[in-house]
């Protein structure tokens, strides 16, 4: 419990009220509050920069499976294209000779 002091002068009696040093109850219960919900606050960041540095590793790991997945579905993309244009070549080839056997036999069936 705080008291205040009154001090007397020579020039009458005037009363001033001082308050004693020591700190309220009150104030020392309200500053005790403060200073839980800052650490209170303090730990919940802490936490979530923690939950977000796991969660970037968990996408950044994502990431990278997803890049290599990409890249293997790349060069199999590319192995496939190479080999739809030797096919390409060789139905052209094949194409070819064919017209040239038609068109001898055609030649030779007007020679008969």
């Amino acid at each position: 419990m705080c008291t205040f002091s009154s001090k007397q002068t020579p020039y009458g009696s005037i009363v001033v009220a001082v308050p004693s040093p020591c700190p309220s109850k009150r104030h020392h219960k309200h500053l005790r509050l403060s200073m839980l919900n800052r650490r209170r606050a303090q730990l919940k960041e802490a936490r979530q920069r923690r939950r977000m540095i796991v969660v970037k590793a968990e996408i950044e790991m994502k990431n990278l499976k997803l890049f290599m997945e990409n890249k293997s579905i790349i060069e199999e993309n590319e192995k496939l294209r190479k080999q739809a244009m030797l096919l390409h070549k060789e139905n052209q080839t094949l194409l070819s000779q064919l017209q040239n056997k038609l068109l001898e036999q055609k030649t030779n069936n007007n020679s008969n």
